[in-house]
């Protein structure tokens, strides 16, 4: 469902689905132009420095990617230090947000050609450790690729030249607002997929979506059933378990509702598959503190969601944002959870599932 979020300390309203708005206008970096990000909420990195973390922490972080993988927005400014959080949180990988379209060409929220592979170092050294990320895609701001281009053969030159560029193992599509009823941009997505699993096999594909208690919406659904009769997988559906404009509603209840109502959705898309298959398939990913409608998922809440994943055998578990987890502040909502904690007390909550 589409929601109408104002964000709060920059200029402009934007239309977003499930995750709320982005960075405020940041520096300018030299020689880049540094534009909004799009998608979810984002983290400022403005927090208090952390305190050095010792070998504990990066050895907590074994065996959980790719199980947990927590969204980073790439927008920040300055750009969030990928090793620096691994080392500090225990967490193996991230999500990276967000690829977007600046006409039909990649960007990095229009400020970085992903072709340079900018960030690659970053993510060199998490693999050398053990992770990975995913590269994301769409998001609630900009324009998602399969919207910028007119045809599958643009489409699919833009999404392979970026997988390309950073040797990806993982591509996340984030589609939000408008983009989850766009018929003629689903298409083109799913062809265009369909034929990036054709030309790159070892790569997984996850579609993230909206999502309420009851499950997907009908719109999220249609992209599913695009993808799966294209022939584009896809591997998992990581559904974003947040900002429900319900009063009264228990963020971690809902979270696992969430999770089982998708999970007997896909049995009915993907009925060749066995039920740990179908959950194998799942992912959540929750907002972190307050959310935008107000509501709160806290501590409590995400060990929920951690035990009710390693009951069924979730295949990823992520949260907006890691460097929000990071400032563990009170402040603006793109940058702080605003409930009571410690720098990454989630991540290290999260940090415990191994799938």
């Amino acid at each position: 469902m589409i929601r109408l979020f104002t964000k709060l300390a920059a200029t402009s309203t934007k239309f977003v689905s499930r995750r709320a708005g982005s960075s405020p206008a940041v520096p300018a970096k030299p020689f880049a132009a540094r534009v909004v990000p799009a998608g979810l909420l984002a983290g400022l990195a403005l927090a208090p420095a952390v305190l050095a973390v010792g070998p504990s922490s990066a050895s907590a972080a074994t065996g959980n990617w790719p199980s947990v993988s927590p969204y980073v927005d790439m927008g920040a400014w300055p750009t969030p230090s990928l090793t620096q959080m691994s080392q500090a949180s225990g967490i193996k990988g991230f999500t990276l947000g967000f690829v977007t379209g600046a006409g039909c060409k990649a960007s990095w929220f229009n400020a970085y050609d992903p072709r340079t592979a900018w960030q690659k170092d970053e993510i060199a050294a998490l693999r050398s450790a053990g992770g990975d990320v995913r590269i994301s895609f769409g998001g609630a701001s900009g324009i998602e690729l399969a919207q910028a281009c007119s045809s599958v053969d643009a489409l699919y030159t833009e999404y392979a030249a970026v997988v390309d560029a950073y040797g990806a193992n993982y591509a996340d599509f984030d589609i939000e607002g408008a983009a989850t009823a766009d018929s003629a941009s689903i298409s083109r997505r799913s062809q265009a997929l369909a034929r990036l699993k054709q030309t790159h096999p070892n790569l997984k594909i996850s579609l993230t979506l909206p999502v309420l208690p009851e499950g997907l919406t009908a719109d999220g659904l249609n992209v599913v059933t695009s993808a799966k009769n294209a022939g584009a997988g896809p591997d998992a559906v990581n559904v974003m378990a947040m900002d429900y404009y319900r009063s009264g509603t228990d963020d971690g209840d809902a979270a696992t509702q969430a999770a089982q109502s998708t999970h007997d959705q896909l049995k009915t898309i993907f009925t060749g598959k066995s039920d740990a298959q179908i959950w194998a398939m799942v992912g959540v990913t929750p907002m972190l503190g307050k959310n935008d409608d107000g509501s709160v998922f806290d501590q409590n809440d995400a060990r929920q969601l951690v035990s009710f994943a390693k009951q069924h055998h979730v295949g990823t578990l992520g949260f907006w944002e890691e460097t929000r987890d990071r400032n563990a502040c009170n402040g603006a909502l793109y940058q702080c959870t605003n409930i009571t904690q410690q720098p990454y007390e989630f991540s290290k909550i999260f940090a415990a599932y191994t799938g």
